[in-house]
C-alpha cells in the first residue's frame, strides 16, 4: 500500500460531511502512514488497499465524533491499531480517550503514535476489556470487532456511568437489546471509499 494517503483521508472526510483542520489532518495522516510502515513487519490490519485502510481506520470515527459531548471521557475496548478510539482522539482533541488493547505489539504501536503526535493525554491500557467491568469511569464506550454485538453491549453497560452512552457498531447485524439500556440514536451510513454499509447504534444507560 502507498504511504501517500492524504487525498483519501480528505475524500473520506468530505464524503461524510467533514472538513479536517490542522492539526487533525496532519495527525491522522501521520498515524496512517506509520500504520502502513509497521504493518509491513507486524500484522496490525487486514486492509488490502489504501481505500480499505482509510475506511477501516477512520470512517466510523468521522461518524461518531460529532455525536460525542464536549470533553467526554471515552473508552475504546480492543482498539487494535487505533480504530475508532485513536481516530476519535485525533479528530476531537477535547475528548479524554482511553484505548484498551491487550496485545503487546499493538499497544506498542499505539504508544509510538501517541508520542509522535504529542498526545500524552491519550491513555493506553494493556488489559482485556472484561477486566474493566464495573469501573464506570467513562461517559461513552465503543468497540468495533473485539466482541459480538450482544456481548459487547453487556460489557459496555458496566463501563459507563448513569446516563452514559454505549455505542454498538454493526454491519448487517440487528441491534442487540439490554434491560438497562435503550436505543437513543441509530445512524446508518456507508464507508465512503469502499461503500460498505454500516450502522452505529447509541444506547443510553437507563438504570
Amino acid at each position: 500500500m502507498a504511504a501517500n494517503l492524504a487525498p483519501l483521508v480528505e475524500r473520506a472526510a468530505r464524503t461524510l460531511g467533514h472538513e479536517l483542520g490542522e492539526p487533525a489532518r496532519a495527525h491522522v495522516e501521520a498515524w496512517l502512514v506509520r500504520l502502513v510502515e509497521w504493518n509491513a513487519r507486524i500484522d496490525l490490519t487486514a486492509a488490502r488497499s489504501d481505500e480499505e485502510l482509510v475506511d477501516l481506520m477512520l470512517a466510523d470515527a468521522l461518524v461518531l465524533g460529532p455525536a460525542l459531548e464536549q470533553g467526554a471521557r471515552v473508552v475504546d475496548v480492543g482498539t487494535g491499531a487505533g480504530a475508532p478510539g485513536l481516530a476519535l482522539a485525533l479528530l476531537r482533541p477535547d475528548l479524554r480517550v482511553t484505548l484498551v488493547e491487550p496485545l503487546g505489539k499493538r499497544a506498542a504501536f499505539l504508544r509510538t503514535v501517541v508520542g509522535s503526535v504529542g498526545r500524552p493525554d491519550v491513555v493506553i491500557e494493556r488489559v482485556r476489556g472484561e477486566s474493566l467491568g464495573g469501573r464506570r469511569a467513562w461517559e461513552a464506550a465503543v468497540s468495533r470487532a473485539t466482541l459480538g454485538p450482544q456481548a459487547w453491549l453487556d460489557l459496555a453497560v458496566t463501563l459507563v456511568g448513569q446516563g452514559g452512552s454505549a455505542w454498538v457498531l454493526l454491519a448487517r447485524e440487528e441491534p442487540p437489546v439490554h434491560a438497562r439500556a435503550s436505543i437513543e440514536q441509530d445512524l446508518r451510513y456507508a464507508w465512503p471509499l469502499t461503500g460498505m454499509a454500516r450502522r452505529a447504534v447509541r444506547y443510553r444507560l437507563v438504570s
